[in-house]
């Protein structure tokens, strides 16, 4: 694969020679399935969100229990058979009811960005609950651990293959620039009137879906917002300048070699990017 100019580039360092699978992030979910119809998977948010980063996955089963005390010992862990290393993957750190997974990864990022780590998106875990981390990958040269917290005593259990991990670049160093500023729909007479149009149509579609019209029970539900569309009586022309209905993340791969035998290739990419742009003036 041969990246374009405008490819960023996700660095990842394995910290062990088996560290746990990463994969772009998979859009299913058993509760989502569970549903009449996978009625769930209309929601686009619920779907984009849940493919919108890569998954770090659990290389083995185990069990972990809490039994309510705040010391590290408080927790113990009953990994499955041929789970090698296991101390090396998770452990009671924090104390608390904290578990502490090694991701077995260093990554970084280009300038601004960071990683916000988090467990798999609307997937909840009875018992147990993941805390969000954001990291700032673009000059950090160790790795992070990824921490869940017991929400009760209790006995919880990861399977081989479990999302335990949720990375999701994000250009966070731009977010001070955000201002929030209030305004009221008479202040946006064109916002004001694309709103009332999708309330009239949402109005009468569920209006109709209540009454049992055979057209509207037919289509069962309106796709404007998956499809990027407006509403045909909000009279505007054209569809959203850019809207993704289906996030196509890149696979894990080797990176090619980037120096001559001997030349040692520097793993920071500030560094990397003094030095290119050196070389380059040079020339």
């Amino acid at each position: 694969m041969t990246a374009s100019p405008e490819t960023l580039r996700l660095e990842c360092v394995p910290l062990t020679p088996s560290p746990p699978p990463l994969v772009p992030g998979r859009p299913d979910r058993e509760w989502m399935d569970a549903f009449a119809a996978r009625h769930p998977y209309r929601c686009l948010p619920l779907s984009m969100a849940n493919t919108t980063g890569w998954e770090i996955l659990c290389p083995f089963g185990f069990t972990a229990t809490w039994d309510g005390g705040l010391g590290t010992e408080a927790i113990t862990f009953q990994p499955d058979e041929g789970a090698e290393y296991f101390d090396h993957f998770a452990a009671s750190h924090f104390s608390h009811g904290i578990v502490t997974f090694h991701v077995g990864w260093m990554f970084r990022t280009p300038p601004g960005w960071a990683l916000k780590a988090s467990g798999p998106p609307n997937r909840p875990k009875h018992g147990i609950a993941a805390l969000d981390g954001l990291i700032e990958t673009d000059w950090l040269p160790y790795p992070f651990t990824m921490n869940w917290a017991f929400t009760a005593p209790g006995t919880v259990r990861f399977e081989k293959g479990e999302v335990f991990c949720f990375i999701t670049p994000v250009e966070h160093m731009r977010l001070e620039q955000f201002e929030p500023v209030r305004l009221t729909l008479d202040q946006d007479p064109v916002l004001a009137g694309q709103y009332e149009a999708w309330k009239t149509v949402r109005t009468d579609f569920n209006s109709r879906i209540a009454g049992g019209d055979p057209d509207a029970v037919r289509q069962a539900w309106q796709r404007f917002y998956f499809r990027g569309e407006y509403p045909e009586i909000a009279q505007v022309e054209g569809r959203p300048a850019e809207h993704v209905n289906k996030r196509r993340l890149m696979p894990l791969r080797d990176a090619a070699p980037t120096a001559p035998a001997g030349e040692v290739v520097p793993l920071n990419f500030k560094t990397w990017s003094a030095q290119a742009a050196a070389k380059a003036s040079e020339e």
